[in-house]
């Protein structure tokens, strides 16, 4: 009986152990602003991030133009990653007429691979126009 209950503490001693020295989940932001995206409008960048990491993508966005990001970003291979939210996010200074806010994405990296996340900046009705801003990311999970 004695030597079950130590060898059921040194269980749990080495699995506390290995709990502590594995990496926790990082947070990983990527972002382009206004300024950005009117130096160029179709950009493309590039993230690395771990297996069960979370991804923010934040961009400008301006409600008032009549422009918005696409809803669902397309992922070329939802097995890599999965999008988990998506909301604007209004400018910080109240009563600013037309000031631009952000749209922002956040993901979670589900296993390894290399797989490409892209937004379109466009009026969403018919005949407005349309990817007048453009955001690809490639997305590096190790």
């Amino acid at each position: 009986m004695k030597s079950k209950l130590v060898l059921i503490c040194a269980v749990v001693a080495i699995s506390l152990f290995l709990l502590a020295c594995s990496p926790a989940a990082q947070q990983v932001s990527v972002e382009a602003s206004c300024d950005d995206f009117t130096a160029l409008q179709h950009i493309s960048k590039e993230v690395q991030v771990g297996i069960g990491d979370s991804l923010t993508v934040a961009l400008c966005s301006n409600a008032t133009t009549g422009f918005q990001w696409s809803e669902s970003a397309q992922i070329s291979d939802p097995t890599i990653l999965q999008q988990t939210h998506h909301e604007y996010v209004p400018p910080e200074a109240e009563g600013v007429m037309g000031a631009p806010g952000e749209e922002v994405w956040t993901f979670k990296a589900l296993e390894e691979g290399t797989c490409s996340v892209s937004m379109e900046y466009s009026q969403p009705w018919e005949g407005g126009e349309q990817g007048a801003w453009t955001f690809t990311l490639t997305v590096v999970v190790k």
